[in-house]
């Protein structure tokens, strides 16, 4: 495991000297580190060093949490998340997985959660506790959100169980009321675009804008070819009906690029700060509101359906029409 991000050494100190009770809910934006918080809270719960509050790192447990090989840790990822993550290990339901073709689906399925109620209520095999990290838990479905919850009301001795998640509405409220709840912040700027910088992004404060001041999805834009100038020169090439900086985009990166330009695009229209590009970016674009609205409402229900097996340059040129006619200038 990487060491612990410079912005979650505080929040895990906090948590390790608070927490109450046997369940914590994580919940805040996606891109600043839920999962790898989660982790080490698990890791401190399971080290067997008693020189400090948070995990040593040194000991054989945290070792063998290294290694995505500690026999008292469960961690359950959805099969699309889990190479991203870089968590590949076999979990619960992986063997039916493997045999099958299809697509790596993006929910936690219930024989996960089944796999592990009947973990949790194992006896420890190193005698510290028995932890189960879900991640995101609002992955779960219905069925496997309910087969949680009855050992969430009634946990074995030694269980304890770390759930992270962007979307806490999504959970049910019996699962939230019976976690001790820690909202996450994005960290400040000048944190973030320091640790951006010292991973090699260039013009961090531009990819961390582009990500709603998500450092971890801003590298992530970083390595997938996006960087400064790309980004900022994004709706005027969009206005001109030109969808060559898309290409090899998946339609989910896609989608969510336009939804954040007709954010700001609508911003401008009403004098607002922009959020995710520079105000200058649309400088000679002056769309209406009545028409951003309506394409807003379009790419919300073209978003339903971004995992659909899209042929993906005829996506990508609807798409990019779909755009040029909401920004072009009504004068």
């Amino acid at each position: 495991m990487s060491p612990l991000l410079p912005w979650l050494r505080e929040p895990l100190e906090r948590l390790l000297a608070t927490q109450r009770g046997h369940a914590v809910l994580l919940s805040g934006p996606e891109g600043i580190g839920q999962f790898e918080l989660a982790l080490a809270l698990a890791q401190a719960w399971l080290c067997e060093s008693n020189g400090s509050l948070t995990p040593c790192g040194e000991c054989a447990s945290c070792r063998l949490v290294h290694a995505h090989t500690h026999p008292d840790l469960l961690v359950l990822l959805p099969e699309a998340l889990r190479a991203g993550l870089g968590w590949e290990t076999a979990e619960a339901g992986d063997s039916e997985s493997r045999a099958s073709k299809t697509k790596p689906s993006r929910e936690i399925k219930v024989d996960a959660l089944r796999e592990a109620v009947a973990f949790a209520q194992q006896t420890s095999s190193r005698g510290r506790a028995k932890v189960v990290l879900v991640f995101p838990a609002d992955r779960m479905n219905a069925i496997a959100a309910n087969t949680l919850l009855k050992t969430l009301e009634e946990p074995p001795g030694q269980a304890r169980f770390v759930l992270g998640t962007g979307a806490p509405q999504a959970l049910l409220p019996t699962i939230r009321s019976r976690c001790q709840t820690v909202r996450l912040a994005p960290p400040q700027r000048p944190a973030a675009e320091a640790w951006l910088a010292q991973q090699g992004v260039a013009d961090a404060a531009v990819l961390l804008a582009a990500a709603g001041q998500q450092p971890l999805t801003a590298l992530e834009l970083s390595r997938q070819g996006i960087d400064a100038r790309l980004w900022q020169g994004l709706p005027q090439q969009v206005a001109r009906g030109q969808g060559a900086a898309f290409s090899g985009w998946t339609p989910p990166l896609l989608l969510d690029t336009l939804q954040k330009l007709c954010h700001d695009a609508l911003c401008v229209a009403v004098g607002a700060p922009t959020r995710y590009f520079d105000a200058a970016a649309f400088a000679g674009l002056h769309p209406s509101h009545e028409r951003l609205t309506e394409w807003a409402r379009e790419l919300r229900e073209t978003a339903r359906h971004a995992d659909h097996p899209w042929n993906a340059g005829l996506m990508t040129e609807a798409l990019v029409t779909q755009a040029r006619r909401a920004l072009h200038s009504p004068r």
